[in-house]
């Protein structure tokens, strides 16, 4: 099971939210690009992105944040936050980004989602949040009506790479991973699951590598990452491949 380190960004610097709230923000580097290479040398295989700014806004907004994190790595990035057309998508894969992430637009418009599925073949990742079963959208300032298992199956048929599934109440939180919820969807769709929101330790991964054989295939990691509650190394050794590289003696990846 691939571990992935978050980098969200706002106001191009490297923050962590509690519960997606823009209010309750924590300043953990004012430099990103030095905490994706941190992430790299500690075995990272994929860095998962968000664009705070650009979910609010509806556009991608750290632009320059972006391409230097694609630039600065060897590992391929995956981003989301206010890629809502076509526009926007290749915007980010101008920039290097190998995956985009599509939420809001999931709901509103599933037409173009089939769009740049059938575009960018392989490409496309449906970030699916959720609260209390049922989708948010824009920046998770909104919630839908519509549940997210059934999201889920609908944008497998449209053509979706893969799922990413984010408890909203557990984002930010360290009260661990929503299993039964996961579960769930894993049961409705035969795409590549990766699970998001909770994570606090490497019990928490043991626990959603249980899933895998039910097409768990990765978890984002953020908050655990940067207050030293998970090392990355430790995690990558514990459930997944990785690239486990020599690190520096003096290294800490502690940042609280």
């Amino acid at each position: 099971m691939e571990v992935i380190p978050a980098i969200d960004l706002l106001e191009g610097r490297c923050v962590r939210l509690y519960q997606g709230d823009y209010s309750q923000s924590q300043v953990f580097s004012e430099n990103p690009v030095d905490i994706a290479k941190q992430w790299v040398d500690q075995g990272a295989t994929r860095l998962h992105l968000v664009d705070l700014d650009g979910a609010k806004a509806g556009k991608v907004v750290n632009l320059k944040a972006i391409a230097a994190i694609a630039e600065a790595v060897s590992v391929p990035i995956e981003i989301g936050g206010g890629l809502r057309d076509r526009t926007s998508v290749q915007q980010v894969f101008n920039l290097g980004v190998e995956w985009a992430i599509l939420g809001t637009i999931a709901v509103e418009q599933p037409q173009l989602v089939q769009e740049l599925c059938t575009e960018f073949p392989e490409k496309i990742i449906i970030g699916i949040d959720a609260r209390n079963g049922l989708v948010a959208t824009r920046g998770w300032l909104e919630t839908s009506e519509v549940l997210a298992t059934q999201l889920a199956v609908q944008m497998q048929e449209l053509g979706a790479a893969a799922i990413i599934y984010t408890d909203i109440h557990r984002d930010g939180t360290l009260i661990g991973p929503n299993l039964a919820a996961l579960r769930e969807l894993a049961q409705q769709v035969s795409i590549p699951i990766i699970a998001s929101g909770g994570v606090s330790s490497v019990s928490d991964l043991l626990s959603l590598l249980g899933l895998e054989t039910q097409g768990l295939k990765g978890v984002i990691v953020g908050k655990a990452l940067y207050t030293g509650d998970i090392y990355l190394t430790e995690a990558i050794k514990a459930v997944g491949p990785g690239r486990i590289q020599d690190v520096p003696p003096n290294f800490d990846s502690r940042f609280a």
